[in-house]
């Protein structure tokens, strides 16, 4: 079973790379093979085109190669809530919520990611063209195998953007190295309210998977949810989790990282939630037109999201 993030060192996607370090898939009589495969448009690409089973990623960015929830199914949220960071450089002294500072500013975000800054600017009457601000790939972050995050807070170190959207990971870097300064963090209220809907992490596969071989789509969401439910009880084997992916400094720090989420570890997906995302893909070009709950989310396994 091959099961893909689009940022593996990262707290984004983290219960479902808990499920397969952790041993939980195991458990279930199922041998899954972690891989990191960035940006998250190719990650959804290679999911419709079958050479991976399971993606845990941005719930919006399915729509990039499942055109209208067409031939793909949310099957749980890995977390509630937009969860990237806006961030700047420490010497522009931001105060949080202070927007003002972006403009004039080279911000990097990663493909698909940089649409819910981009929307989050204009809900917040901040013109791109008008205050001159860029957003846009971290120069020279290219290939399958980055993390983002953690790419992004070096490029910050070294002068070649003013800022970045992005994971927590990188946020806290940057911050404990004296470099940045989180201006928004929307998982926690920051920002236009509407940001909070833009998106969530979401477990997701194909409509054929789920026709083909239902027992092993609820097998790995019985392993996933264990994982959040392991997790919030005990914090730090998120450590053991990440250990033989995660640099050792990095290691050091997610069961913090981890921590901080716990609250949003709920894996509903609500009507009210798939509809405000939507709106706000409608609003990127991402969508065409209303598309019904039972379009976008895999119903008949809603069962075990409590169990």
């Amino acid at each position: 079973m091959r099961i893909a993030v689009p940022d593996l060192i990262s707290n984004s996607y983290f219960p479902a790379i808990a499920a397969v370090e952790l041993g939980f898939l195991k458990e279930e009589g199922i041998e899954a093979e972690l891989e990191l495969l960035f940006p998250v448009p190719r990650t959804m690409e290679a999911l419709r085109d079958e050479t991976l089973d399971f993606v845990a990623g941005s719930a919006h960015s399915t729509l990039m190669a499942f055109p209208n929830w067409n031939g793909a199914k949310l099957l749980m949220a890995l977390g509630q809530r937009t969860y990237w960071l806006l961030v700047v450089r420490s010497d522009l002294k931001a105060k949080r919520g202070e927007l003002s500072v972006l403009k004039g500013l080279r911000i990097g975000a990663a493909p698909g990611v940089d649409l819910s800054l981009k929307r989050l600017l204009i809900e917040a009457g901040i013109d791109q063209e008008r205050d001159r601000v860029q957003i846009g790939p971290v120069p020279g972050v290219t290939g399958a195998g980055v993390s983002f995050g953690l790419a992004a807070a070096k490029a910050l170190e070294k002068g070649e953007i003013d800022g970045f959207w992005a994971n927590a990971m990188g946020a806290e870097i940057a911050v404990r190295n004296g470099i940045g300064t989180v201006v928004l963090d929307i998982r926690r209220g920051d920002g236009p309210p509407a940001a909070w809907y833009h998106t969530f992490p979401a477990l997701l596969t194909t409509e054929r998977k789920i026709a083909q071989d239902p027992e092993s789509v609820a097998a790995v969401m019985r392993a996933t949810r264990k994982a959040q439910r392991v997790l919030q009880a005990d914090p730090s084997r998120a450590t053991e989790a990440a250990r033989r992916h995660f640099p050792p400094a990095e290691a050091e720090l997610i069961a913090e990282l981890i921590r901080r989420d716990l609250p949003y570890y709920n894996p509903l997906i609500s009507e009210d939630v798939v509809a405000k995302m939507n709106s706000f893909a409608k609003n990127a070009r991402l969508l065409s037109g209303t598309i019904p709950y039972e379009q976008v989310v895999a119903v008949k396994f809603r069962y075990l999201w409590t169990t």
